[in-house]
């Protein structure tokens, strides 16, 4: 239980921590309109986070008898997996951070309510097919090391979403003066270099599995 604890925190904070358009919106909205609407905005992206990572926690419990034959295979591909997205996030904000051009903002006109925000933020990023593949992958990791019963599953969803939401709230609080650090070219790449590592870690937390 404490396994899936510690991997669903993890998790969440991997996929959350990266400053992208995302976050840039809602650092931006909670700055032009009131907290609440950052709040709202926040509690959509963690929502989105929540539902991908409950999908990922079905279909791997789906197709835990299937792989368990090629357990150990499984879990060094899921291993694989996780290290391609922590290079990938690296890069790109290597990228970015020296061509500042390149990170495009979103402005979010319109979202003047939390019931807005909300929703339009749950949208734009459960359209995000990278995020399903993400938890795909750690999911498939853990089902192949045994670690699937339901109270586990249970505990690794609302942990990825306490630590996705910790995160997206911690953006909508910080307003315009964290929101200026972490949303220049420098504060990207640090936050990217940061996601990066934590992916990293829970690579290896699947390979000692």
């Amino acid at each position: 239980m404490t396994d899936a604890l510690i991997s669903g925190l993890l998790a969440g904070y991997g996929i959350a921590v990266p400053v992208g358009a995302i976050a840039v919106l809602i650092i931006s909205l909670t700055a032009r309109t009131t907290f609440a609407v950052g709040a709202g905005a926040a509690l959509g992206v963690a929502t989105a986070d929540g539902i991908y990572a409950l999908a990922a926690v079905l279909g791997g419990a789906a197709l835990a008898n299937a792989i368990a034959p090629v357990a150990t295979p499984m879990r060094w591909i899921a291993a694989g997996a996780l290290l391609v997205i922590a290079v990938r996030t690296a890069v790109s904000a290597v990228r970015h951070y020296r061509d500042p051009a390149r990170a495009a903002s979103t402005r979010g006109k319109g979202l003047t309510t939390p019931g807005r925000a909300y929703v339009a933020l749950l949208g734009l990023t459960i359209l995000n097919p990278a995020t399903i593949i993400y938890f795909a992958a750690l999911v498939l990791g853990r089902q192949a090391t045994g670690d699937r019963s339901p109270a586990a599953s249970v505990v690794f969803v609302v942990a990825a979403f306490v630590a996705s939401a910790s995160w997206q709230f911690l953006l909508a609080a910080g307003g315009t003066a964290v929101g200026r650090v972490l949303t220049g070219p420098r504060g990207r790449l640090i936050t990217a270099v940061l996601s990066s590592v934590v992916i990293v870690i829970l690579a290896g937390w699947l390979l000692l599995g």
